[in-house]
């Protein structure tokens, strides 16, 4: 990945809360910034959505309340949370639209916990817009698991670490972390290249993608190589196949045995 950013410098407001999420009382309540708040965020009773990987996802409709006279522009939260101990178990991003003088809006966040939550930490700062770059270009983009469009495209990225997502049709998904600092400058872009694709696609009408290789296609039917096993498909069941290039190296000749001279 290549990366071309400058030094800039970067203003931003770490909050912490003592409210306790295991045992507090909800709504939660918190303000910004502690010395003269402006916005207050409400964050209602989590409510479990799944559990992936051994964390637990959860979801809290959040209610923010401009309290000042003048417009807030579009923001970006991010929300740790630590277990009782005040160490880092999950995190969200909590995106805001602007919100006009003395208004409320309504929000949710999510986030995945490792652990038992017990406090909230707010990281907040203004977003800086990068260009996320693709080779080759055109394709698909997401971050942190939302869709952000097509490559290239200029992605306001908060402080903190991400993931970026890139997808193609013929090229292997390619998924890599990025952090960005706050002494990095607005402007600069971040590079990343996809890998063609080792095996046969195919994908199935009802959404299944299937990876293996194509060994027979006819008007009737798709017979792949799936892990060693063979797999045939109805004609009617496939929706898409995609074949990648076979490099087929022939063995050299076999050298001829030259009979031995009689003695």
């Amino acid at each position: 990945m290549n990366r071309n950013l400058r030094f800039g410098l970067l203003f931003f407001l770490l909050v912490e809360a003592a409210s306790c999420i295991g045992q507090a009382s909800f709504p939660i309540t918190l303000t910004w910034p502690p010395e003269s708040p402006t916005v207050k965020f409400v964050f209602a009773k989590y409510q479990q959505s799944g559990f992936v990987n051994g964390q637990g996802i959860f979801l809290s409709d959040v209610t923010v309340q401009n309290l000042s006279d003048q417009p807030m522009p579009k923001s970006i939260f991010t929300v740790f949370v630590m277990d009782k101990d005040g160490v880092r178990i999950g995190r969200g991003l909590l995106r805001l639209p602007d919100i006009p003088a003395t208004q409320t809006t309504r929000s949710q966040i999510q986030f995945s916990v490792a652990g038992t939550p017990d406090g909230l930490k707010l990281l907040s700062g203004r977003t800086i817009p990068l260009t996320v770059v693709s080779v080759p270009p055109a394709a698909n983009l997401k971050i942190d698991g939302q869709d952000a469009g097509i490559t290239p495209k200029i992605v306001d990225f908060s402080i903190g670490a991400h993931v970026v997502e890139l997808s193609k049709e013929g090229y292997a998904t390619a998924t890599s972390p990025l952090d960005i600092g706050s002494d990095e400058a607005p402007g600069g872009s971040v590079s990343f290249e996809l890998g063609g694709l080792s095996k046969d696609t195919v994908q199935l009408r009802d959404g299944t993608v299937v990876l293996g290789d194509v060994l027979a296609m006819s008007m009737t039917s798709v017979t792949m190589r799936i892990e060693g096993k063979d797999q045939k498909y109805d004609r009617n069941q496939v929706k898409k196949i995609i074949l990648v290039e076979r490099i087929v190296t022939q063995p050299p000749p076999a050298a001829e045995a030259t009979p031995a001279k009689p003695k």
